[in-house]
């Protein structure tokens, strides 16, 4: 790690480099080691260190960015002058509303020294139990497991600085028999909050469960979701309309819902970069301190989350969720979200179901019609008819297309547990429930 005494001396020296012109530097460190398994194997271990290094440069209201992941003499003065090409080259933006101003933020602990230190021998002992159990039941595990730091740092020329050190670790693995497949994945800043060997159980389970599955007929059924589901109706959402860009521009599904009443009231979601029940991130990529903003309060939408940018073209304030120089062009977004529990557990929600679906997860979920988030894709990794409270059978694999907001609408219980899970998308985090949902549409198998 670089720590933040260095990460500032870096930050200073690409500054001092742009003289007279305002500008901001965005660091990122990360150092990622991955335990990587299939065919019940550890086939591969990688460790990786990557610094980027991005700085954007203000010429009047131009602006231009160069990334490198050198820190040389050289390299540095070649990110400005690139930096400086890339501004004289680009178009005015009349809304740029210049740098932020050094503010404060809080601190927030995210640095476990157990995930920092934990080894490829640690991984692979916790990854050799998952495989060991699925060979005994006669299938076939892979996945990965991963753990790291990550140093994230903003400065700018009107004296900003900001910096944030933390730990991730994750786990995520598919089991496969000849004719169905399991599911588990989790994730965190602690490696010991990850229980390696009990999704490994978890997701043997849903495999053999599923065995031999059968087709049933589409249409509307009452479904019981474990919480990667839930994770895709927030990412859905998120992507597609909880940032204020897409509220301005009359394409997300909060426009004509903000102060409405638009899903169940068992519904709350909102977003927290300083709550450490999260993975947290305490400013965003402009050196703005986060907020927590409510976006849904009781199935009411509240509204969307701002960047610099956007809250200057709306009369706000920014909420501290802009993203980094890659994902620009997607910002502002929320990338720390929560969905409040409920009262109750997935087990209790198939008791109380005369008849519905219980689904492991959804995949492959693409947006159809942004204005009321209507989403198709497939189920994946276990799908079961519940019958009379319990489940009877495995089903094939199915496909749907629904409203995510008339979905979460439907919403009639929630579990009391949460789980923390990572996004392949970026590094949007979500602690998500498991629910219940009365109606939801299937069109079809997807076989």
């Amino acid at each position: 790690m670089l720590t933040n005494t260095k990460t500032q001396n870096l930050c200073q020296e690409v500054l001092k480099r742009c003289g007279s012109y305002k500008a901001q530097v965005f660091l990122t460190v990360n150092d990622d080691t991955l335990t990587r398994f299939a065919n019940n194997t550890i086939h591969q271990n990688v460790a990786e260190r990557n610094l980027n290094l991005t700085l954007r440069l203000v010429v009047g209201n131009h602006s231009g960015m160069a990334t490198t992941n050198r820190t040389d003499a050289a390299a540095l003065d070649e990110l400005f002058a690139r930096s400086l090409a890339n501004a004289n080259a680009s178009p005015e933006d009349p809304d740029f509303p210049g740098l932020a101003e050094p503010t404060e933020f809080s601190q927030v602990d995210a640095l476990d020294p157990a995930t920092a230190e934990f080894s490829a021998e640690q991984r692979a002992k916790q990854v050799a139990a998952v495989c060991r159990l699925a060979k005994e039941k006669g299938l076939n595990a892979s996945g990965a497991f991963s753990t790291g730091t990550g140093e994230f740092a903003v400065a700018n020329t009107n004296g900003l600085f900001a910096y944030h050190a933390s730990t991730k670790a994750d786990f995520q693995t598919v089991v496969m028999s000849d004719d169905s497949s399991g599911y588990a994945h989790t994730s965190g800043w602690r490696v010991a909050g990850l229980p390696v060997e009990s999704l490994g159980r978890e997701a043997i389970d849903k495999a053999e469960r599923g065995r031999d599955p059968q087709n049933i007929q589409p249409g509307e059924y009452t479904i019981v979701l474990d919480p990667y589901v839930t994770q895709d109706l927030l990412e859905m959402l998120n992507l597609h309309g909880m940032g204020a860009q897409k509220v301005i521009e009359g394409r997300s599904w909060m426009n004509e819902r903000v102060g409405e009443k638009a899903m169940s009231p068992l519904v709350t979601i909102w977003d927290d970069g300083t709550d450490p029940a999260g993975l947290p991130l305490p400013f965003d990529f402009e050196g703005v301190p986060k907020q927590k903003v409510e976006i849904v309060t009781k199935g009411t939408v509240m509204g969307p989350v701002y960047d610099r940018h956007t809250a200057s073209k709306a009369g706000r304030t920014s909420t501290g969720h802009a993203l980094t120089p890659s994902f620009y062009m997607y910002s502002p977004m929320a990338v720390n979200l929560f969905m409040a529990p409920g009262d109750s557990s997935a087990a209790e929600m198939i008791k109380k179901t005369e008849r519905g679906l219980y689904i492991t997860r959804f995949w492959y979920t693409r947006l159809v019609h942004p204005r009321d988030a209507v989403v198709t894709g497939m189920t994946r990794d276990g799908v079961f008819m519940i019958e009379d409270g319990e489940l009877t059978f495995p089903v094939k694999n199915l496909r749907f297309t629904q409203s995510y907001v008339q979905a979460l609408a439907q919403v009639e219980a929630v579990s009391r547990d949460t789980r923390q899970l990572s996004s392949e998308w970026g590094n949007i985090a979500t602690q998500v429930p498991s629910l219940k949902i009365n109606s939801f549409n299937f069109t079809g198998s997807t076989v």
